[in-house]
């Protein structure tokens, strides 16, 4: 707010006839035990011993790291066994890959698991296919040679072949 006489020089609250009044009158005095141990029945300070000396102290777990870890070993073990392991480890690793990203942190395990997994799945399925086309033709092969030649041994291209047709 300035003054309307001369606009460069800000103008001064009103003044007032008396100052409010307050009460001047000091608190009256707390009754404390003399003894700050008798006041809450406890120390006035910690009683505990400082913190040893050595190692750090172990860093916050960082949520997924177990799982991922899991899902990696899981996925190794699909090496083997492929029919069932990659797909639990891949899961697994997905579960830990989330729950790390959520707070923040990487998780080489899980995503090494997420990777090897895919891998033996894409190679399962492949293996698969093979298989199962291999024995489609051995079973249509065999049909055959039971359709032409019957139950028994046979001597076929020059080898002695038993056939049980059924």
């Amino acid at each position: 707010m300035t003054d309307p006489q001369n606009p460069d020089v800000p103008s001064r609250p009103p003044e007032y006839d008396q100052p409010p009044a307050y009460d001047t009158t000091p608190p009256p005095a707390a009754t404390q035990p003399a003894d700050p141990q008798q006041a809450y029945g406890q120390p006035a300070y910690s009683t505990a011993p400082p913190p040893p000396y050595g190692a750090p102290a172990a860093s916050p777990a960082i949520p997924g790291r177990t799982m991922g870890i899991v899902a990696f070993v899981i996925s190794l073990v699909g090496l083997v066994v492929w029919v069932l392991a990659p797909l639990v480890g891949l899961i697994l690793g997905i579960i830990a890959m989330v729950q790390s990203k959520k707070a923040g942190h990487k998780n080489g395990f899980a995503l090494a698991a997420i990777i090897i997994s895919a891998v033996l799945i894409v190679i399962g399925i492949i293996l698969s296919i093979v298989i199962i086309g291999v024995l489609i033709a051995a079973g249509t092969e065999l049909a055959r040679l039971c359709a032409e030649y019957g139950t028994g041994v046979h001597e076929i291209n020059g080898v002695n072949v038993t056939l049980n047709c059924g």
